[in-house]
């Protein structure tokens, strides 16, 4: 009867709410979905489920009063816990209005993927470790400032004598910004926190890719000094093994097709990302 008479009192302001917070947990699960924090999320969703059925079947007064002053708590958790989610969040909806914001031109781009292709297969061939960030929308003036600045035009012989191991600058990240400069060498990145990566035995520049991408938009390109393999990691995940061409088109959807279209770049860059992944486990199952 309740449901009934809900129903039948139902104004357009009612249905407008009911929308807006769908919307709103739906976007927050699309920015969460195939990170860590989905995973929590779920499970304290489930928990919190089961304790909420139990109390109301047997009358639990004691774990109902438990569970209301938990919500606040939770509240205050719940920052702390999904910090580097809500700021990927945030910035994405800051982007969104930033419609003029300075971005290098697709000709230029081009030429820097072509740049970092060739400096990545003789990095490889000759087994020099490096790791290489392309910025996209998101600031990364934090981990510029704790490199060497040098605000460069972007060159495959650069790059080499970069990550020449004999250098004082090859430890350490060479951030490409947004203007397509070398804006820093030897930058120091945040590594990723994940307990169930895929390949427990990733070294500290993978685990620094990973982890700078699980907190902004931009895509960093990783040769492992021990076997030489070209890796790129985007979104919080690592696509290894890859040969140049295949890096090459890499690139140039995460990178070189980007557009001025903030509504749709996450979305085509998941499915991008998810396409290869797909074609890595059929490859691996062959």
């Amino acid at each position: 009867m309740n449901l009934v008479y809900t129903l039948t009192n139902i104004t357009l302001g009612d249905v407008v709410d009911i929308l807006l917070v769908a919307l709103v947990i739906f976007s927050l699960s699309f920015f969460l979905r195939g990170t860590q924090a989905m995973a929590l999320v779920r499970g304290l969703v489930i928990l919190f489920g089961i304790v909420v059925i139990v109390s109301n079947l047997f009358d639990l007064v004691a774990v109902r009063w438990l569970i209301e002053r938990g919500l606040t708590v939770l509240i205050v958790a719940v920052p702390v816990i999904f910090q580097p989610e809500l700021r990927r969040v945030l910035e994405r909806l800051g982007r969104a209005g930033m419609l003029l914001n300075r971005q290098s031109p697709d000709s230029v781009r081009a030429r820097i993927i072509d740049d970092v292709v060739q400096a990545a297969e003789r990095l490889s061939e000759r087994r020099h470790g490096a790791l290489i960030v392309l910025q996209r929308a998101s600031s990364l003036q934090e981990y510029i400032r704790t490199g060497i600045p040098l605000n460069a035009d972007v060159s495959p012989q650069i790059l080499l004598t970069i990550f020449w191991p004999k250098t004082e600058l090859h430890d350490g990240a060479a951030i490409i910004d947004s203007l397509g400069k070398i804006a820093s060498a030897a930058s120091v990145l945040p590594l990723s926190a994940a307990r169930n990566m895929q390949q427990p035995k990733l070294g500290t520049r993978h685990r620094a890719a990973i982890g700078l991408t699980e907190v902004s938009d931009a895509i960093c390109v990783v040769v492992s000094e021990e076997t030489g393999r070209i890796s790129i990691a985007n979104g919080g995940r690592l696509i290894g093994r890859l040969d140049i061409n295949r890096l090459k088109q890499i690139l140039s959807a995460f990178y070189g097709a980007e557009r001025i279209q903030a509504a749709t770049i996450p979305m085509r860059l998941r499915e991008t990302l998810n396409d290869v992944l797909r074609r890595r486990e059929r490859e691996k199952s062959m």
